[in-house]
């Protein structure tokens, strides 16, 4: 089983209407790491970053993740 990993860190902004430069505005977070999260190209991200979006935007982990399992076509 592979499992799929999504940042949804653009449906969050869309939903406040935000853009990349007032998410690093009001966190500090790096406008390279905020476009990767954004755009879903992260291959990591550390646990100050989650917890400065989750408090921005109000949400918890979940929110920010989606994770779907998927089975191998073998």
């Amino acid at each position: 089983m592979d499992a799929m990993l999504h940042c949804t860190l653009s449906t969050l902004m869309g939903k406040k209407r935000v853009t990349i430069q007032e998410v690093h505005n009001q966190t500090g977070l790096s406008r390279n790491t905020i476009a990767n999260l954004y755009y879903d190209r992260a291959t990591r991200i550390d646990y100050e970053t989650v917890g400065k979006l989750c408090d921005y935007f109000s949400c918890n982990i979940n929110d920010l993740f989606d994770y779907t399992a998927k089975e191998n076509a073998k």
